[in-house]
């Protein structure tokens, strides 16, 4: 794209200022459009815990975010990690229309266990959203904010996309966290900036998604900034697991880290790779928090592109042997998604008493729900039981 002839500079500082403004209202969750809601379900207080003495498993809350035309691969992820414990946030940003967007909200209507539970929330109207641009990471701390609004039970937020796909049942995944200290946080990140020292945190760039009611594209200002030395960057996956802790951190910033942190990667492009890294190796509160790993399973290229490679059939083996909790990148009804259903997620739980083994566990046919505390985990949750514990030996920032 062409660099804009008009004054980069005063261009660059005024998209700051709106970007940041936008990007604080969402932290504080003003965004107009959410709706949709089901009302807020607490699985510790309408379920029977296992035991008097041992603590019930974790939860997790979901933020499933997709764009124009994947409303049914919206769906489609959530069934695969739907369980009654979690809380879970669906949006699909403005590329979609108010028409898709509504059907998505007819969908999550029409399932009876999502329905019951009241567990499932969708935004009722999508904001835009460029993935390259910091408005992904807005709409980020938007859904971090919603979901701490309506659910005070929920031990980690995960982010998640539309061609994301789970590795482990929910089972699986509830069993392994069940031995983690829930202050931990799961991110990928280094401190060795390489390329994008120059390329991304030197450039300026606007992002009138932020600002706008429709998705832009991003515009590069001409000038280049000099690298900060009130903090040090870190950078890493945009995909994370975060502590409930961090998380209200993030989003209330009770210290002004966040919210400086915030400024800054308002003019920065691909700010979801380098945000929470930033954030959490700066605080001395939460950096000794920090796991280094995503529990995400890519395949990337040589030298490695913008996104990871498109996963098929002959990337399964290695996936169920990678220990990760999810996969990422799978294209729409790829024959490798039925493949997971049928020979990971399609199996007894014992939070379902009763679904249709013809397809991946299929929600609304789940027409008895047992106790939602009793976990049975497969080898597959023993399994990455096991990573999460060696991986969370070694903790901090370097």
């Amino acid at each position: 794209m062409r660099t804009p002839a008009r004054s980069p500079p005063r261009l660059a500082a005024a998209a700051a200022a709106l970007a940041t403004s936008a990007a604080l209202l969402l932290i504080c969750g003003t965004w107009p459009g959410f709706g949709f809601g089901f009302g807020a379900y607490s699985a510790s207080s309408s379920a029977r815990r296992a035991s008097s003495t041992a603590p019930p498993p974790p939860s997790f809350a979901y933020l499933i975010s997709g764009t124009g035309g994947e409303a049914a691969r919206v769906v489609r992820l959530l069934r695969a990690v739907y369980h009654p414990r979690n809380r879970y946030l669906l949006h699909l940003d403005a590329a979609a229309g108010a028409e898709e967007r509504a059907g998505l909200a007819a969908a999550v209507r029409g399932v009876r266990a999502w329905r019951e539970r009241a567990n499932v929330d969708v935004v009722g109207e999508g904001y835009a959203v460029d993935r390259a641009g910091p408005s992904a990471l807005a709409a980020a701390l938007h859904g971090a904010a919603v979901l701490l609004r309506v659910a005070a039970d929920w031990d980690w937020f995960v982010t998640l996309s539309s061609s994301d796909y789970p590795l482990v049942t929910q089972d699986d995944l509830l069993y392994a966290f069940s031995s983690v200290a829930r202050d931990l946080n799961f991110i990928d990140h280094t401190s060795d900036l390489g390329w994008k020292e120059h390329e991304r945190f030197e450039k300026l760039i606007v992002d009138p998604s932020l600002y706008m009611d429709r998705n832009s594209e991003i515009l590069p200002a001409t000038e280049p900034r000099q690298m900060p030395d009130a903090f040090k960057i870190f950078t890493g996956s945009p995909w994370v697991i975060l502590s409930r802790n961090f998380t209200e951190h993030c989003v209330h910033g009770w210290d002004n880290l966040p919210r400086k942190l915030l400024m800054y990667f308002a003019n920065t492009a691909y700010s979801m790779e380098s945000y929470f890294q930033t954030v959490i190796c700066n605080s001395s509160k939460f950096r000794n928090t920090t796991v280094n790993g995503d529990l995400r399973y890519f395949v990337w290229d040589e030298p490695p592109g913008l996104e990871p490679l498109v996963l098929d059939e002959s990337h399964f083996d290695d996936m169920v042997n990678s220990s990760a909790a999810f996969a990422r990148r799978f294209v729409d009804d790829s024959p490798v998604l039925k493949k997971i259903d049928k020979e990971i997620l399609n199996r007894s739980s014992a939070v379902c008493a009763s679904f249709s083994r013809r397809r991946g566990m299929d929600v609304d046919s789940c027409s008895k729900w047992g106790d939602v505390n009793v976990l049975r985990p497969a080898h597959a949750g023993e399994q990455l039981r096991r990573f999460i514990s060696e991986i969370s030996q070694t903790r901090g920032c370097s």
